[in-house]
């Protein structure tokens, strides 16, 4: 029986301060095979914190921002014998722990890219049980994600559910496991967050199945005034993928 080489990507910019320690964490978990972290033009330690701590590294010498950073290191994971590859945010936003979800997902054989959801009641086991009974879903999603991002959210999925013809509740959503196979037959073009939206549409398109999963998501204080998202911007930018590449 061939064992399945999954391996874990990182696109880390700026990240010094929990990139080693989300590395290390990473680096103990069954299934795994190799972590990837590509450092988008960091100007801190984030390059050594990742590398000590025994993530292979690749170093953009600016930031060019997350969509090419991904890119680069699918670019490297295409090459490698690999059967899917977990990207995850280097900055917490994530918990690294449910990466076994996703390769149990895989494992599974009923999907292409295991997509992990925010979108889902059950994720907000930590509110009170009045919260989660009936109409609690969207006061709790308010609870985590801000108000405009979540509402973004929203809009960029149902477009996006559109266009890959099947239900898609979290689009946004970079915690997510994708077939090597995906990779090597679709063609990124973004550099920004709409690679998110991209991947999915276009392995949609390839007749690729996709699958979601419900994921936690933990808004730190300091990440969350920090966001290198910008809802107007990154949403602005959909529109021009799918107007450019879909009309």
């Amino acid at each position: 029986m061939n064992i399945m080489k999954i391996y874990v990507l990182i696109a880390a910019y700026n990240e010094s301060g929990k990139i080693g320690q989300l590395v290390s964490q990473i680096g103990k978990l069954d299934g795994v095979s190799k972590i990837i972290v590509v450092d988008d033009g960091s100007v801190d330690s984030t390059r050594e914190d990742a590398k000590k701590a025994g993530a292979f590294v690749i170093k953009h010498k600016k930031n060019k921002g997350k969509g090419a950073a991904l890119r680069t290191g699918f670019d490297y994971i295409k090459k490698q014998d690999c059967d899917a590859v977990i990207t995850l945010d280097g900055d917490g936003q994530h918990r690294y722990d449910e990466i076994t979800n996703f390769i149990s997902e895989y494992i599974k054989g009923h999907a292409d890219i295991v997509l992990g959801s925010r979108m889902f009641t059950r994720l907000l086991r930590s509110l009170p049980a009045t919260d989660r009974q009936a109409g609690g879903q969207v006061r709790a999603r308010k609870e985590g994600m801000p108000f405009v991002r979540y509402g973004t959210n929203r809009f960029t999925s149902f477009i996006t559910s559109m266009l890959c013809r099947c239900k898609i509740t979290d689009s946004q959503s970079g915690f997510r496991l994708i077939a090597t196979d995906v990779l090597k037959k679709i063609k990124l073009s973004t550099s920004k967050f709409e690679i998110e939206s991209e991947m999915l549409i276009k392995a949609a398109r390839k007749g690729f199945k996709i699958k979601e999963i419900p994921i936690s998501t933990v808004y730190l204080a300091d990440s969350t005034k920090k966001s290198k998202i910008n809802p107007f911007v990154d949403t602005l930018r959909f529109f021009r993928f799918v107007f450019k590449n879909l009309s």
